[in-house]
């Protein structure tokens, strides 16, 4: 039921979004952090905004396209919302490209210098052509454009050179126009030859190279000019999932229609030229927005390039070991551990590795009868995949729930369906028109008393290279309760089993939403009482109306409200009658805050969950996700330990202000960096359980 609140009193998604990525920006702008973790977080701004791009505005466009006028909740129009979001990115490019200049700057001075061509000594330059003639040359292909050859494909994110050519005798006739891609499967940075007696790193990018030699490509013609530029296009996913006969089959071809998606930005270089620019314009149909670079198009290279400089660690974070949980050592089975006590696990601080070992015994265990999991996204070299195949081979029953439609993970999802499918294990693409993003492991053992379940649930993706720099937690259980209750759900989800009442389990789209409701007005009516009430909760994103509206009339009841959002945050705090209880920071550093973390008060008697699930639309109507409570004691003290450290971080932390603007967190306690923290205090050894204040 919605409340009568005023769209005044919200935020817009997209507009948040950019709010976030503009902290991320300050991270690279940050001079308390290490040189190429600035470039680094640079690199993040720019996918972050590609993918903002190709999704979240191309909808705007298509909306806009479609004739659509209404507001939305927060009071915008799609054509009002474009304008302030073309006007909000294009002052963060500017601003992006203004950072990562002085970023190169300073690298210089320590040593680690991005050059041109021109600037190059006569031994470095030979060595340049030598590698552009040997590696390069043969990969370019250049397309002219003319009457007899249409204007080929241009893919979406590539860097290309638009190039002005004439006749070597012919200097009078209009110019020539042809396009070359710069090589993606190619390094985009080149090391270049040191000079003599010198200890600085140089480095060329690829297309400045390319640049040089482009006559090299058009035997006959004369560069006018050669100029890069890139194309945005629409990268979501539509079909119908329902008429879809393979589910398969359809993403695929829908893969292949999203190379041609419709575009949605162009980017040139500084001083592009009319001509090009307007050859561009007309084939691609776009007028806005045209993003003239000072700089490197596509800084998401960046990233790369800081793993890729070798002998500069001091410029970089310190690399941290994650420990291997100390109930698991020795490493003794994780069957026979689980069967006497809970664990729950925190990453990166605390290593991904008893959750590949947990499924790796499971393949190789003769009692273990059947192996279940959720996959979402799976880093490309994952132990998990030839673990389940070879215990689908070895004889036992593996199930695996493969998310197809996790966006722009489709391939490599494809990719291991088949490898799974062709081992003998049981692939299902969840249910029709949701996405699977539970994330959960169930394992049932055959023992003396009969057969025992074994769960692992998790708030990120069984990846283990994103548990290197997201924070995660996991919980092992073998609690009868969360076993049937996971049972369970693999049978909705593979099977026609409807929805049914669970005990510890609350599964979006069907119970989780109303159990949220439920837990934060139980807080309203204890405030409303005069009893403890307290809401904690740690997400990535808030932007449901209705959820929003709940949690206003628990501030309005009294009901103290502590919110640690990283990205979109639709609801405004700190709004006098309607929101002042509530307080929201974003925690954004060198680890990506991933983990969904709830606590709810109860009148002194907390209940404390784990989940899969941003308090967003998509989340909690169009996915599949699971909430799960953690009963152990001790491991609810660990949870709420997690959460103040975030609550009292005073370093990296930003408060929302009522206006949608983030502020640094600012107090008069020692610093405390809630990263560093946790870092220090891994292992954790919960103490008798209680609420900090």
């Amino acid at each position: 039921m919605h409340r009568d609140v005023k769209t005044g009193n919200y935020v817009n998604r997209d507009l948040s979004w950019v709010e976030f990525n503009r902290r991320v920006l300050q991270e690279a702008q940050d001079p308390t952090t290490p040189l190429l973790e600035r470039l680094r977080f640079l690199g993040i701004v720019a996918s972050n905004l590609d993918e903002f791009m190709s999704v979240r505005v191309a909808e705007t466009k298509e909306k806009i396209k479609a004739g659509f006028t209404q507001k939305d909740f927060t009071g915008y129009t799609p054509s009002g919302l474009y304008r302030r979001l073309i006007k909000r990115t294009g002052a963060m490019v500017a601003e992006q490209y203004k950072t990562y200049r002085e970023l190169i700057r300073l690298l210089a001075k320590k040593g680690v210098v991005l050059q041109e061509y021109n600037e190059l000594n006569g031994t470095q330059q030979r060595a340049m052509d030598q590698y552009f003639h040997d590696i390069i040359f043969p990969v370019l292909t250049p397309m002219a454009v003319d009457q007899s050859r249409p204007f080929p494909l241009v893919h979406n994110k590539s860097v290309y050179l638009a190039v002005m050519l004439q006749k070597e005798e012919e200097q009078e006739d209009e110019p020539f126009f042809a396009i070359v891609q710069v090589p993606s499967n190619l390094p985009r940075v080149v090391p270049v030859p040191l000079r003599a007696n010198s200890k600085k790193k140089t480095f060329i990018l690829i297309e400045d190279l390319i640049k040089h030699h482009t006559h090299t490509l058009f035997s006959g013609y004369i560069p006018l000019a050669v100029q890069e530029f890139r194309l945005t296009r629409n990268a979501d996913l539509s079909f119908n999932e329902e008429e879809a006969e393979d589910l398969l089959e359809a993403i695929e071809k829908e893969l292949r229609r999203r190379r041609r998606g419709a575009p949605v930005r162009l980017e040139v270089c500084k001083d592009f030229r009319s001509d090009a620019l307007l050859e561009l314009q007309e084939e691609f149909e776009i007028q806005d927005p045209v993003y003239e670079i000072d700089g490197p198009l596509d800084l998401s290279f960046l990233a790369g390039f800081v793993d890729s400089i070798e002998g500069f660690s001091h410029l970089k974070y310190s690399p941290v070991k994650p420990v291997y949980p100390p109930e698991f050592l020795p490493r003794e089975s994780h069957f026979e551990l689980l069967r006497k006590q809970d664990v729950l696990v925190h990453h990166p601080y605390e290593s991904f590795e008893p959750v590949t070992d947990f499924v790796l015994e499971a393949s190789e265990d003769p009692r273990v009868m059947a192996i279940k999991m959720t996959l979402y996204r799976v880093n490309g070299d994952s132990r998990l995949i030839p673990a389940l195949a070879h215990a689908a081979e070895s004889g036992k029953q593996v199930t695996v729930v493969v998310e197809l439609k996790a966006r722009f993970d489709e391939e490599r999802n494809i990719a291991w369906a088949r490898k799974l499918e062709k081992a003998g294990c049981h692939v299902v693409y969840g249910l029709v028109g949701l996405k699977t993003h539970a994330k959960i492991i169930l394992v049932v053992r055959r023992e003396q008393n009969g057969l025992r379940r074994y769960v692992h649930v998790g708030t990120g993706n069984y990846n283990e290279s994103t548990a290197k720099v997201y924070t995660d937690v996991g919980l092992f259980t073998s609690n009868p309760i969360i076993g049937e209750d996971a049972s369970e759900l693999f049978n909705e989800i593979t099977g026609y089993s409807g929805p049914k009442a669970m005990q510890a389990f609350r599964v979006a789209p069907d119970g989780m939403k109303d159990e949220l409701f439920s837990l934060i007005r139980r807080e309203t009516e204890h405030a409303l009482k005069g009893k403890r009430a307290r809401i904690i909760a740690k997400i990535n994103s808030l932007s449901h109306q209705d959820m929003i509206d709940e949690l206003y009339v628990a501030s309005q009841a009294g009901v103290q409200i502590d919110l640690i959002v990283r990205g979109v945050c639709c609801l405004r705090p700190g709004v006098e009658g309607l929101s002042e209880n509530i307080r929201v920071i974003s925690i954004v550093d060198r680890f990506l805050e991933h983990s969904r973390l709830f606590y709810f008060e109860n009148s002194g008697n907390p209940d404390v969950y784990i989940s899969s699930a941003d308090w967003m639309t998509r989340n909690l109507k169009r996915r599949i996700e699971l909430m799960c409570p953690v009963f152990d004691p001790s491991l609810k003290k660990m949870l709420v330990d997690i959460l103040n450290l975030s609550l009292n971080d005073n370093v990296k932390a930003r408060e929302l202000m009522p206006g949608g603007n983030y502020v640094f967190v600012e107090n008069e306690e020692p610093p405390l960096r809630s990263q560093t923290e946790a870092m220090g205090i891994i292992p954790w050894k919960p103490a008798e359980w209680s609420m900090s204040t």
